[in-house]
C-alpha cells in the first residue's frame, strides 16, 4: 500500500518538476529548493514580524487599537508588512509540507534519515502552535475564535477540567497580564522552530539554507504582490467575550482542524492529530522497512578525491561523498539538472527516480548515473565528467627526476626516486597526482610492478597544448623536483578464476603493465589476453616487452590493434577499433573477466559493447584518462 503510494505521488512529482524544468529551467526548479524556500521563508515572518512587534501594544485594551493603526495608519510598511507576515507564514506551511510530502514520495525517510524526518515532524508542529498563537495576538472576532476554541480544547485533557475556558466567560477575566504571556509565546515558539530547523539540517551533508537569488527575488516579489491585492485587515472589530463569534473567515493552512472542534468530540480530534503524529513518526520504521544487515554499506572510491568513502545503505552517492568532504559537482540534488552526473566504472548501482533529460537512455547505456540519485548496489569505483570542484588535502611527497626515456615520439618514461622516503608501497593499478606550483593536479598510473618500487615509472604522454605534458617534453630535465600525491584509486586485480581479457588504449598500457608484471611475479596461472589499441606503429611504445611476455609465460597473449595504419607502417596485423577487436575473438563474454584503461571516449564506447556481449557489470573493470581542462591526461582512477 505504501509502496503504490509511494509510486503514484513520485510519478506525480517527476512530471510536475518537468514542466516547472521547462518553465523555469533546472536550477530555478521551486520544487528542488523547498527546504531553502522554508528557510528563507521564516526569516521574512521573523522580520516582518519584529517590525510590527515594534508598534503592538500587549494589552486588552491597547492590542486590537494598535493593530488597526499599523494596518490603515501605516498602510505604505505597517499595513504591507503584516499582509507579507501573515501570507509568509501560510507559504512556510505550504513549502514545508510539500517538502515533507515530496520526501516521503521518493522513500527519503529510512533508515539513516530517520532523525531528519522525526525532527522535520517536530518542526511542522512547532510553525503550526506559533501561527495559531499568532491569529491571537491581533484581538479581533477571528482571536477571540481562535483562542475560546483552543482553550476549550486544551480544556479537555486530563489535569484541566474546564479552568482554562473560564477565562474567557467575562470580558473583566482577560488582563494585560494573559496578552504578555501570548505576546511572550510568540517570540519564544519561533526561536524553538529555528533551534529545531538548525537542529533538522544537522544530518543532512551541505544543506543549503538559502534558495538562488532570483528565487528569493520572486518570492519576495509575489508576497508583495498578494500584498498588494488582498491586504490582511482585521475581522469583525475587536473581540467581544459576551458575544459568541459565529462568521469568521479562516485561514486554512493554519486552522484546518477548527471547524471539527465544533462537529467532533474534542477527544475524536486530539485522537485524529495524535494518530496522525504518530503514524508519522514512526513511518521510517513501518513495513517495508529497511532491516539491518539486508542492505549492508559499500566501500566507494571517486576519482580525483583521495580515499574510500562508505557509502551507507540507502544513501545517495553524493550525499555519500559530501558527507566524507569531497567536493563533487552538484546543483538540484533532485535528478533534474544533470551536473552530478557521473560514470561507473565498476560496480552496480539503482538509478533511482530522475529526469530523463538530465540522463538519457544512451549515458544510462554507457554506464552514466546521476549522483543525486543514484544508490550503491555494490563497491564502487565513479568518475564525474568535471574535475571535482578541489582536491581534498593529502600528504605530499617529494621526487627527483631520475631518467627520461623517449620511448615513442609523443611518450615519454619518466622514472622518479623518493630521497626522502621509503620505497611506497602501492597496489598494481593505482595512480598519483603530480601536483603543480598553483595547486592543479595530474594523474599517472604506475606502470611499475608493487614488488619494484625503489623508483616510480610513469609513461606521460603528450597532449597538444597540454600544461604538464608540454613542460615533460620541452623542458623538464634529469634532476628536476616533483611533488605528488598517493598512492591514489582502487583499480586493480580481481581476485578469482575467471579468464582475464585486458583492453588497453594509448598509455593505457601503464597500468597493464603494472598489473600483468604483478601477477607474474606472484604467479597467477589465469589465461590472459592484452588487446592494445593505438593509432600508429610507432605508438606501440612497448611491444617488444608485451612480445617478451607471451614467449615466456604460456598463459599471456597479446594483440596489437592499429586504428589509423599507413603504408609507411606495413602493418600486417589486426587494424580498427582495439574493443571490436577483442569482441570479434571473444563473441560470447559471461565468465570473463574485462579490464578497460584508455580515454573516456573509448571505455564509454567499450563498457556497453561488452555487457551487450554477456559480460557481468561485475566483471568490469575501467580505468578512465580525462583530460584535464583540454590540456593534461589524467588517469583518473
Amino acid at each position: 500500500m505504501i509502496h503504490r503510494l509511494q509510486a503514484l505521488l513520485q510519478q506525480s512529482f517527476l512530471r510536475v518538476e518537468g514542466v516547472f524544468n521547462r518553465a523555469f529551467g533546472d536550477r530555478l526548479n521551486p520544487l528542488y529548493h523547498l527546504g531553502s524556500i522554508s528557510f528563507y521563508l521564516f526569516w521574512l515572518v521573523a522580520g516582518s514580524g519584529l517590525y510590527l512587534y515594534a508598534f503592538f501594544e500587549t494589552g486588552v485594551a491597547d492590542a486590537y487599537a494598535s493593530v488597526d493603526a499599523l494596518t490603515h495608519r501605516q498602510w505604505f510598511a505597517g499595513g504591507v508588512l503584516r499582509s507579507v507576515h501573515r501570507y509568509a507564514s501560510d507559504a512556510m506551511v505550504l513549502t514545508m509540507l510539500l517538502h515533507m510530502l515530496r520526501h516521503f514520495a521518493f522513500d527519503r525517510l529510512r533508515g539513516f534519515r530517520w532523525f531528519s524526518w522525526v525532527s522535520g515532524v517536530a518542526l511542522v508542529w512547532g510553525v503550526y502552535v506559533s501561527g495559531i498563537n499568532g491569529y491571537m495576538l491581533p484581538w479581533d472576532r477571528l482571536a477571540q475564535f481562535v483562542i475560546v476554541a483552543s482553550f476549550e480544547w486544551l480544556d479537555w485533557l486530563p489535569g484541566f477540567g474546564g479552568t482554562l475556558v473560564r477565562n474567557f466567560i467575562y470580558a473583566d477575566s482577560v488582563n494585560d497580564r494573559f496578552f504578555s504571556l501570548l505576546a511572550f509565546m510568540h517570540i519564544g515558539i519561533p526561536l524553538v522552530v529555528l533551534l529545531l530547523m538548525w537542529v533538522h539540517v544537522q544530518r543532512v551533508p551541505k544543506a543549503r539554507t538559502n534558495p538562488p537569488r532570483p528565487l528569493m527575488w520572486s518570492v519576495a516579489l509575489t508576497l508583495l504582490v498578494a500584498a498588494a491585492a488582498a491586504p490582511v485587515a482585521s475581522q469583525g472589530g475587536a473581540a467581544q467575550l459576551e458575544r459568541a463569534v459565529t462568521d469568521v473567515r479562516l485561514d486554512w493552512f493554519y486552522l484546518l482542524v477548527f471547524p471539527l472542534l465544533y462537529q467532533w468530540p474534542l477527544g475524536a480530534v486530539w485522537a485524529l492529530l495524535g494518530g496522525a503524529t504518530a503514524a508519522l513518526v514512526l513511518l521510517p520504521w513501518l513495513p517495508p522497512r529497511l532491516r539491518r544487515g539486508a542492505l549492508p554499506s559499500h566501500r566507494m572510491e571517486v576519482h580525483g578525491h583521495a580515499g574510500p568513502i562508505t557509502a551507507r545503505a540507502g544513501e545517495s552517492l553524493l550525499e555519500a561523498g559530501l558527507r566524507a568532504g569531497a567536493a563533487l559537482p552538484y546543483e538540484c540534488r533532485n535528478g533534474g539538472c544533470g551536473v552530478c552526473r557521473c560514470t561507473v566504472l565498476h560496480g552496480r548501482v539503482d538509478h533511482g527516480p530522475y529526469q530523463h533529460s538530465a540522463l538519457s537512455d544512451a549515458q544510462r547505456a554507457r554506464g552514466q548515473t546521476l549522483a543525486c540519485c543514484a544508490t550503491a548496489l555494490s563497491d564502487l569505483e565513479i568518475e564525474f565528467e568535471a574535475p571535482l570542484c578541489a582536491p581534498l588535502a593529502t600528504r605530499l611527497h617529494r621526487a627527483i627526476v631520475e631518467r627520461m626515456d623517449r620511448l615513442a615520439p609523443e611518450v615519454m618514461r619518466l622514472t622518479l626516486v623518493l630521497p626522502d622516503e621509503e620505497p611506497m608501497a602501492f597496489v598494481a593499478g593505482q595512480y598519483i597526482h603530480i601536483v603543480l606550483p598553483d595547486g592543479q593536479r595530474r594523474a599517472f598510473s604506475f606502470a611499475n610492478p608493487p614488488h619494484d618500487n625503489t623508483r616510480i615509472e610513469l609513461h606521460v604522454r603528450r597532449i597538444p597544448g597540454g600544461r604538464f605534458t608540454g613542460h615533460v617534453f620541452t623542458q623538464m630535465q634529469a634532476g628536476d623536483e616533483l611533488h605528488f600525491e598517493g598512492p591514489l584509486g582502487s583499480f586493480r586485480l580481481n581476485d578469482s578464476d575467471a579468464p582475464i581479457l585486458m583492453v588497453a588504449g594509448a598509455t593505457g598500457f601503464a597500468p597493464i603493465k603494472s598489473i600483468v608484471e604483478d601477477a607474474f611475479h606472484r604467479g597467477i596461472r589465469r589465461p590472459i589476453w592484452l588487446y592494445w589499441g593505438v593509432r600508429r606503429r610507432a605508438d606501440l611504445y612497448m611491444l617488444e616487452l608485451a612480445l617478451q611476455w607471451q614467449s615466456q609465460h604460456p598463459n599471456f597473449q597479446v594483440v596489437p590493434v592499429l586504428s589509423e595504419a599507413t603504408a609507411e607502417d606495413a602493418w600486417t596485423g589486426r587494424r580498427g577499433l582495439v574493443h571490436e577487436a577483442m569482441l570479434a575473438d571473444f563473441p560470447d563474454l559471461r565468465g570473463h573477466e574485462v579490464y578497460v584503461c584508455g580515454s573516456v571516449k573509448m571505455v564509454d564506447a567499450a563498457v556497453p559493447a561488452f555487457v551487450a556481449q554477456g559480460l557481468s557489470e561485475d566483471a568490469c573493470f575501467s580505468d578512465a584518462f580525462l583530460p584535464v581542462m583540454g590540456s593534461a591526461v589524467a588517469s583518473a582512477v
